[in-house]
């Protein structure tokens, strides 16, 4: 079920009265058959492979609280083979076996192995790594064992995260599954402004930006250098509106019924450093493999060289996570190495308090923003492309005829000609001031939250607020196709 759809905007209210109806020690069986409903929309046969992860997990966890020394490190184990296991097979088997089947074959050998026809089951790489956490925080320590498996099933199917996170932790939402939370329509109404914001960048931005991107990524050979500029710009909003406007829609549904989730970005765009963009982008993930990848390998308490490596390590890692692809691989890589070059020219502050220090004046900040904008949207060729080849293709001739359009830069009839994209200039400029109003919004709440400004004022200010932005989707909104949340194929 697509938050952007029908099936949603009559399932969203329907679960959350009912639940607020419902006497507190009921509702968690509500929202898990819920959970399980939204889950069997996309695929339902695939609810049986989220069924043995959850009942694998909450075993582990038991046995590993109850043991110590080695039988406790195995049964850790246990669970990440488990886990590791089906995604490895649903999401990497062709990846891997297509790969050994080429390399063979460059040496004239013949592999057997025929390439598989499955489904990589929505949400996979999202409800494997948030059910990893669990049974991980429990061996530390960190996490006291839930003897609840319906709770713990819910904790791993929740459905406003379960199929594009945010990754949660189970400290943050384990507990929360157990405490009786009351009605307060402050909490409600401010949930639904955030699922609003999240419904306007999804289908009022990103896809608008759509059409714009997928002419030229789709087929990218004899486009000249403005047009995959222009598309690769597009496409750095596009899956940022895509994804954060998921997040916000999750964020806003979980908070009308009272459950708080982690916030997953933090205006990533205003970075002025790539460090700052990571602590920004999908927070979630970024803190997984921080926290479980780059910190047990060493993290910045290694040697200069050895950290090096990890960062490394820890973003092809990444790479790999969001999809069975070289192009993925090169993607997290690139990002990797932009940390790597930044730590060792001493570019990128370390703290917030360095990020006001006097070094980072304004002039360094935009500088900063340029390198940052430009680099991170230059990896996103690679994490957009259909193919290896149509990423370094573009990659090649971004600067095919900038010259050109340089020379006629105010003669927008000639300009129309690259950047049009068969779309009309209605819908161009449209585009653009979206992405402008965006930016600015961002900027503006970084300094103080809009929503908490617009519950301070007046009634008829905050109901005239609410009727533009729900206008503003309705109208505005690209609803001539539904386009499915990107992150859901991850």
């Amino acid at each position: 079920m697509l938050f952007n759809s029908f099936e949603f905007l009559v399932f969203f209210p329907l679960v959350s009265i009912v639940y607020f109806v419902l006497a507190p020690k009921w509702r968690w069986l509500w929202v898990l058959g819920a959970s399980c409903y939204f889950y069997m929309a996309f695929q339902p046969i695939y609810i049986l492979i989220l069924a043995g992860t959850i009942t694998i997990d909450y075993f582990a966890g038991l046995f590993i609280a109850q043991s110590e020394g080695r039988r406790k490190k195995l049964y850790l184990i246990a669970s990440i083979v488990a886990n590791v296991g089906v995604l490895a097979f649903f999401k990497y088997f062709n990846f891997l076996n297509d790969n050994v089947r080429d390399l063979l074959a460059a040496g004239g050998t013949h592999w057997p192995v025929s390439h598989l026809d499955i489904l990589l089951p929505i949400g996979l790489s999202f409800h494997t790594f948030q059910s990893l956490s669990y049974t991980i925080e429990v061996y530390r320590g960190r996490q006291t064992v839930e003897r609840s498996f319906g709770i713990f099933a819910l904790y791993v199917m929740f459905y406003p995260q379960l199929v594009a996170g945010p990754i949660e932790r189970p400290q943050n939402l384990l507990r929360q599954f157990h405490t009786a939370i009351p009605f307060d329509h402050h909490r409600v109404r401010s949930g639904l402004v955030l699922m609003g914001w999240g419904f306007f960048k999804k289908v009022v931005i990103a896809d608008r930006l759509a059409p714009f991107v997928n002419a030229v990524y789709d087929s990218p050979t004899g486009w000249p250098g403005i047009s995959l500029i222009v598309a690769t710009i597009f496409f750095a909003f596009q899956i940022y509106c895509d994804f954060s406007g998921y997040s916000d829609i999750a964020l806003g549904s979980a908070q009308v019924m009272g459950f708080k989730l982690m916030k997953n970005f933090d205006a990533p765009y205003l970075s002025s450093s790539v460090g700052d963009f990571w602590r920004r982008w999908h927070i979630s993930l970024s803190t997984w493999f921080r926290d479980y990848v780059y910190i047990p390998m060493g993290g910045s308490q290694s040697p200069r060289l050895q950290r090096y490596f990890n960062l490394l390590v820890t973003f092809l890692l990444s790479g790999l996570w969001h999809g069975a692809s070289w192009t993925y691989v090169i993607w997290g890589g690139l990002n990797g190495l932009y940390l790597v070059i930044e730590q060792a020219l001493g570019w990128a502050p370390s703290s917030h308090k360095d990020r006001q220090a006097a070094p980072w004046g304004v002039g360094r900040r935009f500088v900063g923003w340029a390198i940052t904008f430009s680099a991170i949207s230059l990896s996103w060729i690679f994490f957009r492309a259909r193919t290896l080849s149509d990423a370094v293709y573009i990659v090649r001739h971004l600067g095919d005829g900038l010259g050109s359009v340089l020379f006629h830069l105010t003669d927008f009839p000639y300009l129309r000609f690259y950047v049009m994209m068969r779309q009309s200039k209605v819908e161009f400029l449209l585009a653009v001031a979206l992405i402008g109003f965006l930016l600015t919004t961002e900027a503006w709440n970084r300094r103080v939250s809009l929503r908490e400004v617009l519950e301070r004022r007046a009634a008829p200010i905050r109901w005239v607020a609410y009727y533009a932005l729900l206008m503003a989707v309705v109208f505005l909104g690209a609803f001539n196709s539904v386009q499915q949340f990107i992150y859901f194929q991850f």
